[in-house]
């Protein structure tokens, strides 16, 4: 019998070659691990996790988990343990600044949705204040923006038309909107955020940018004044439906150019502002009030000069008064249930991920964490409330949330001002916008699209990863040549390419020792790194060994042990063991398995040892109910690259 010191652990080599270890408790850490628990288990748990429904494990009174309970959902009541005078003034100041920019904005969004202005000024007053009270976001202005209100536009409108029948689109909207809310709630309630994520960074950034260019072509119908302009969304058909409008009006004295000239005009006067914004930060509030001083001032100018009796296309009739309910108009027993709730579930993943994406930019700026469940939450509440009481689908502005943030806004009291402020304009001021033009509406939506197309991201994504860039583009063109549909699915399956792509093709590293050190890496990455002659050490760089990537992972194993392609000399020649490093493996299926049981049989037909190194969890206990640790032995699993490679050179000497 042969004994071999190790600065690890010590072991003997019998004659008939078996290993044995004297001192083995590392080794059983993962062998006698405990079973992981099954998956209903889990489920309960992250569900028992969940703030909303877990309970302190504490002794307390029914009092305290009653205030528990209601100060998790209504992060409101946390607030004003240390609200004072100063920061009520602040967040006074900021929705006052946020309804500036909220009222105009909102009425030229309700017509980019199809629907009457009213409408607008509606989804911004119930889903701001249930989200005051129920949002972790401190900055982020909830209301209609302008990407939900195309994807209502472009979807809905293939389901009911709004010019034929104008009443059943608008409650078909509200319809959507109820089940947008429904699904937000739910992601929030069983924390299925992740589904939210499957609209990458990088497609959300082409998304986004080729929205904006659709948004913009579709404002051409107000700021040009034409009268005939096409359903579809794609740039082809716009472009082709401004010229075919243009060259029937203009010969037959249909168009009137004051619509260009007025719409034109101060669309360069809010543009000025906006670049003097960004280049003083203290003039922040001129962007933020120019919507409204221009919607004032051409409202007046159109009044004075009777420009409506020129051809001036005019907002006309707004409805005066509060929100009212849409409970009964909702179409919940209709034919078009199953269309509803699909539109819904694209806008609440939509919605949900621009407000994620709003919320937490500006929460890493301030430095405090934003909980994704309670926003789903609240987001959710909101357009559930809204569908009830005439709103269509609200979520988180950029632009108004940078104009919140700019004013020193302090909490989600701001959105509490800004809907009080646009009641007030309901129930006084509606009378007024009856001579606002539509070129008016149409500039100030033009004037905010610019914040949607992020030029310097999208080079930064060339640079960092070509795939996601390709994913961002093939987003951009998708939304811009054919739909916003089209976009979506052509994002999402960009995304779920590349992870099957990274599943089915996953990275096998040689690890090498690192000079002076106990660590193994990869000696691609590490070219320092010295491997050991006749012992193998590989790793897979793939989460999971299943079905897709099984046998391409024997495969290449197989391949280094017959031919020694892409291997240092030092490994070269008459590979005795193979160590197989699993640190990275979250998860194996059967077919895993059964790969990992070929790959045995062959390794072992050819005399070569197979070790493995840290198998998880999940993984290790799968391979115990397979017997397979049992066929390896349970003294060839290790806990350490280096007590593997120790073992594999004791057992070489002792079988040379």
């Amino acid at each position: 019998m042969t004994s071999f010191p190790s600065d690890s652990f010590n072991m003997r080599v019998t004659e008939d070659g078996n290993l044995h270890l004297e001192d083995t408790e590392r080794s059983q850490w993962i062998i006698n691990s405990p079973n992981p628990p099954p998956l209903w288990k889990k489920l309960i748990t992250s569900l028992k996790n969940n703030k909303f429904f877990s309970s302190s494990k504490k002794k307390t009174t029914c009092h305290e988990n009653a205030f528990s309970f209601f100060s998790s959902l209504f992060p409101i009541l946390g607030l004003f343990k240390n609200y004072d005078a100063f920061k009520f003034k602040d967040d006074l100041l900021a929705g006052l600044t946020l309804a500036s920019l909220s009222i105009p904005q909102s009425i030229g969004y309700a017509n980019l949705a199809k629907l009457d202005p009213q409408y607008g000024l509606y989804t911004s007053v119930v889903p701001p204040l249930i989200y005051a009270v129920m949002g972790s976001s401190r900055e982020i202005a909830i209301g209609p923006v302008a990407v939900v209100s195309l994807l209502l536009s472009t979807l809905c409108h293939k389901v009911v038309d709004p010019e034929l029948n104008h009443d059943d689109y608008r409650n078909f909207v509200f319809t959507v909107t109820l089940f947008a809310g429904i699904f937000q709630v739910a992601f929030g309630v069983f924390r299925l955020g992740f589904l939210v994520d499957f609209l990458s960074h990088a497609a959300l950034v082409g998304f986004m940018a080729g929205a904006a260019i659709m948004i913009g072509l579709q404002q051409l119908k107000g700021l040009l004044g034409i009268s005939n302009f096409t359903n579809k969304s794609d740039v082809v058909s716009v472009l082709e439906s401004v010229y075919k409008s243009l060259h029937h009006q203009i010969p037959s004295g249909e168009w009137y150019p004051l619509n260009f000239v007025i719409g034109s005009s101060f669309l360069i006067f809010l543009l000025i502002a906006r670049f003097m914004g960004k280049k003083n930060k203290k003039l922040f509030w001129l962007p933020a009030i120019a919507p409204l001083v221009s919607v004032i001032l051409s409202t007046f100018i159109v009044y004075i000069s009777k420009a409506d009796k020129n051809g001036v296309n005019i907002v006309k009739h707004v409805k005066r008064g509060l929100n009212p309910s849409s409970i009964h108009q909702l179409q919940l027993n209709g034919e078009h249930v199953g269309q509803a709730a699909k539109i819904g579930f694209i806008s609440a993943v939509i919605a949900l991920t621009e407000a994620m994406a709003v919320g937490r930019s500006f929460a890493s700026i301030k430095g405090y964490h934003l909980d994704g469940n309670k926003e789903m939450l609240a987001m959710g509440c909101g357009n559930i409330a809204g569908s009830f009481t005439s709103c269509y689908v609200a979520t988180g502005s950029f632009s108004r949330t940078a104009v919140n943030f700019s004013a020193r806004c302090q909490s989600s009291i701001s959105n509490i001002v800004m809907a009080v402020t646009v009641i007030l304009c309901l129930e006084l001021f509606t009378r007024l916008l009856y001579y606002t033009p539509m070129a008016i509406l149409a500039s100030i939506i033009l004037s905010a699209l610019p914040g949607l197309i992020d030029i310097r991201e999208a080079c930064y994504i060339w640079k960092v990863d070509k795939f996601d860039f390709f994913a961002c583009i093939g987003a951009f063109f998708g939304v811009l040549l054919v739909s916003v549909e089209t976009g979506l699915l052509v994002a999402v399956s960009i995304s779920f390419l590349k992870i099957i792509i990274q599943s089915i093709r996953p990275g096998i590293e040689v690890l090498g020792r690192i000079p002076t050190t106990q660590a193994f890496c990869d000696i691609s990455q590490y070219p320092m790194a010295t491997t050991t002659p006749g012992i193998l050490v590989l790793r897979i760089s793939s989460g999971s060994l299943c079905f897709a990537n099984a046998n391409v992972v024997r495969e290449r194993i197989l391949k280094w042990v017959t031919h020694e392609d892409g291997l240092k000399e030092t490994t070269k020649g008459n590979v005795q063991a193979i160590i197989l490093d699993m640190t990275n493996l979250m998860n194996v299926d059967t077919s895993g398995i059964i790969v990992l049981e070929e790959l045995y049989k062959r390794l072992l037909s050819r005399g070569i040892k197979f070790a493995m190194v840290n198998p998880r969890w999940l993984v290790i206990h799968k391979l115990k109910v397979a017997h397979f640790v049992d066929k390896v032995g349970k003294e060839w699993v290790f806990f350490t690259v280096a007590e593997a490679v120790d073992a594999c050179l004791s057992y070489k000497f002792a079988n040379p």
